[in-house]
């Protein structure tokens, strides 16, 4: 067996949201602190995509900013190709390593500087990185990688403004092939888009990963979106994985009672007159989660135990879960 790309252990980020200093004092506060990221650890192999899922705040898109370095951790490491991500992006190896690592961000409204043409946003990562010289060359260049996501050359005199949102998510995604990275981290490239659009930006993805042999990991609240373009599925919640699995194994025997409420919350045709089992309650504060394991509160299964004691991540036949109920 090779050695996975990505490796992450035990990876945590933990924020500080304190009100400022004076008003502490004055209303007799302690500091406040949200750990957002609460020891996860997964593995991803190469030409390979893990798909994490959950409810909006559990900390999905802060391990994606981890992963590339956009975040520091409090906790944990996160190995790429071998390499310490964290120590590498603090010394002279940084350049080469985030050539090496991209990301598409979930708002191609966003993500896109409004004021420069679609040639000088595809083109800035050759600059930085020094990987084409000359304008005609650079021009040829993307024009190259606009071809590969769907768009015609053409398009680099055009402003992001001209474009519609699945055209300027194809647009993140030229600028994030531009340094022909290994690995690209994907924020939920598909929330913004209309259902249409979003199949269309998938198999853009698809394509691009068989040819380069990318690998990916693809952040998401849609479980159809991970049905389709998953290889491995991690279920989080409260900023910490709960399930690791392989897709067809998770959607087919979800072991952990929150992976079955995300699961039964798609609408099915096939499945009508099914009993569900509604999940009561909200997700809880971060700045006051539960004792014990976090779902304890929403849990149809919940026991004393899950109120007192946190559940480890143990592997059952292939399948990691962090729950009581699946040891039995």
């Amino acid at each position: 067996m090779s050695k996975p790309l990505v490796e992450v252990k035990d990876l945590a980020k933990i924020f500080d949201v304190s009100p400022p200093w004076l008003n502490r004092v004055i209303e007799r506060k302690s500091r406040q602190f949200v750990h957002a990221v609460d020891g996860v650890s997964f593995s991803i192999e190469r030409g390979k995509t893990l798909a994490l899922v959950g409810e909006s705040g559990c900390g999905k898109s802060t391990v994606a900013r981890l992963l590339v370095g956009l975040y520091e951790p409090s906790r944990g490491t996160v190995e790429f190709d071998g390499i310490d991500t964290a120590k590498t992006l603090a010394s002279n190896g940084a350049l080469a390593l985030r050539r090496r690592m991209q990301m598409i961000f979930q708002d191609p409204y966003a993500s896109l500087n409004p004021r420069w043409k679609v040639q000088d946003i595809v083109a800035e990562p050759l600059r930085e990185h020094g990987l084409v010289v000359g304008l005609e060359a650079q021009r040829a260049r993307v024009g190259e990688l606009l071809s590969s996501v769907g768009l015609s050359p053409v398009d680099r005199e055009k402003f992001p403004h001209q474009f519609s949102g699945g055209q300027r998510q194809r647009i993140s995604i030229a600028r994030a092939l531009a340094t022909q990275p290994e690995f690209l981290v994907c924020d939920e490239p598909t929330s913004a888009l209309d259902v249409s659009v979003q199949a269309q930006v998938l198999n853009i993805m698809k394509d691009l990963q068989r040819s380069n042999g990318l690998t990916y990991l693809f952040i998401s609240h849609n479980l159809a979106v991970v049905r389709h373009v998953a290889d491995q599925v991690g279920v989080m919640y409260l900023g910490r994985l709960v399930e690791l699995a392989d897709k067809a194994e998770l959607f087919a025997r979800p072991r952990h009672p929150y992976t079955r409420m995300l699961l039964d919350a798609i609408p099915d045709i096939h499945m009508t007159g099914r009993a569900r089992t509604p999940v009561q309650g909200e997700v809880p504060n971060p700045l006051n989660p539960p004792s014990g394991c976090s779902f304890h509160p929403r849990c149809p299964k919940a026991t004393e135990r899950c109120k007192s004691e946190r559940p480890l991540m143990r592997q059952f036949k292939g399948v990691a879960v962090a729950c009581h109920e699946a040891e039995i």
